[in-house]
């Protein structure tokens, strides 16, 4: 009697003939790189106003704030001083949109020129060599 085990066994020893395909990636299509680069820079743009707002929320919990409020009035001597007043959420929140924002611009910019080098070098390189295996 064989059990399960030795029939898997005997099939893992025999050879699978592997196939391999090597190809050329000669051409990068121009409108898919620009819509494949904004939305990763969109989507890293939302994770950076998210986790912008998350450490402000921390921050503001663990009463680090407050703790800086003191110190700083006690270096500036300005007892209306307050950190919410400056680096509010509003503040903050607002701040990361920018930065989101240009961050995508210029992300999707860049992705377009990386698009356009990599089209004009393959006239020169021949191209990129891939390749793929069957396994």
């Amino acid at each position: 009697m064989t059990s399960v085990a030795e029939k898997l066994q005997r099939k893992e020893q025999r050879r699978v003939a592997t196939k391999q395909v090597r190809l050329k990636l000669v051409y990068v299509d121009f409108w898919s790189v620009v819509k494949l680069s904004f939305l990763i820079w969109l989507c890293l743009g939302i994770a950076l106003v998210v986790a912008a707002a998350l450490v402000w929320v921390v921050l503001n919990s663990t009463g680090i704030f407050g703790k800086l409020d003191d110190t700083l009035q006690e270096i500036l001597a300005d007892p209306g001083f307050h950190v919410e007043n400056t680096f509010g959420p509003v503040q903050v929140v607002g701040f990361a949109l920018v930065v989101a924002l240009l961050n995508t611009v210029v992300g999707t910019v860049l992705g377009a020129i990386a698009a356009l080098l990599y089209n004009l070098s393959v006239r020169f390189t021949g191209g990129l060599l891939v390749g793929f295996q069957n396994s």
